[in-house]
């Protein structure tokens, strides 16, 4: 292995990742590099890692090499592995163009949670294609110290819980993950999303990611907030046959997400790459032990 590993640092409205480019698959990124990687003040600083793996080289991306020629291998900064991440497809995608790999218009991209379209617009906006909502029945409970809220279960391939708030700051500190009940609703943990109203299809959120902690960002998140609060408003596109546009504002900045008659849902905003230099390889091989 080179004494040089290549990263870069990107963020998707101040949800921010390391990059390592890794084409043929040949870095082994433990749990504990991730977290090393994502240490704020051991090492670079992320709410995750994007490993950047040609798909036909990874044995969970290589049924998708068809179709997408490169896979996001994405981690939590605890080095959990995520199904998907939204602002992580965005960063990755703005990647692959700052690497030359990619052009502006239309990409696939490999994912956990299946082949993602992606469109890079001429403006430097990115938008995602993030699939189709899952909302499983059953009442779910989220709570903040002894405050309690019934919060909307909804998939994006990855589990969350939405609640509507009065103010933001009921969300608490959101150090630890909220509590949640019924236990058997979210098996693997849940990200939990605090949401209150900014005007006609017009919202805010903060978020605690399941492995992460609060963030700036959650592409899937902000995604399942504007499907729970569309049915909270009562607008279905596939009863109405009309698209329903949110505007969801996150801590670090603003995504527009709007679910098609066809189920489909789309996320656009910004995807910048901020520094690349070079790790050190001993630094994190010993940081993977």
């Amino acid at each position: 292995m080179s004494t040089r590993i290549a990263f870069l640092k990107g963020h998707g409205t101040e949800n921010d990742f390391v990059i390592v480019p890794d084409p043929e698959n040949l870095i082994d990124l433990t749990p504990a590099a991730v977290a090393a990687l994502c240490d704020r003040r051991a090492g670079i600083g992320g709410d995750g890692v994007l490993h950047v793996v040609r798909s036909a080289a990874h044995p969970e991306a290589a049924g998708m090499a068809a179709e997408a020629e490169w896979f996001m291998d994405y981690r939590n900064g605890d080095g959990s592995i995520a199904e998907m991440c939204g602002n992580g497809v965005r960063v990755f995608a703005r990647y692959l163009q700052h690497a030359g790999h990619v052009t502006e218009g239309d990409l696939a991209v490999a994912t956990r949670g299946g082949v993602k379209r992606v469109h890079i617009a001429k403006d430097g906006d990115v938008t995602v294609g993030m699939g189709t909502a899952r909302l499983p029945e059953g009442d779910v409970t989220v709570s903040v110290g002894d405050r309690s809220w019934p919060a909307r279960n909804v998939n994006m391939g990855n589990p969350h819980a939405v609640a509507f708030v009065d103010d933001l700051s009921d969300a608490g500190d959101l150090y630890a993950p909220p509590p949640f009940s019924p236990a058997v609703a979210y098996p693997d943990g849940v990200n939990v999303e605090f949401v209150v109203d900014r005007g006609p299809r017009h919202v805010a959120m903060r978020v605690h990611e399941r492995g992460s902690g609060e963030t700036r960002s959650c592409g899937t998140g902000a995604c399942a907030v504007a499907v729970a609060t569309a049915r909270r408003d009562g607008a279905d596109p596939a009863e109405t046959g009309t698209p329903a546009t949110y505007t969801v504002d996150v801590p670090g900045g603003t995504l527009v997400i709007t679910e098609r008659p066809d189920g489909e849902i789309e996320m656009t905003g910004p995807a910048v790459i901020v520094a690349e230099g070079e790790l050190d390889a001993n630094w994190l091989e010993n940081a993977a032990r």
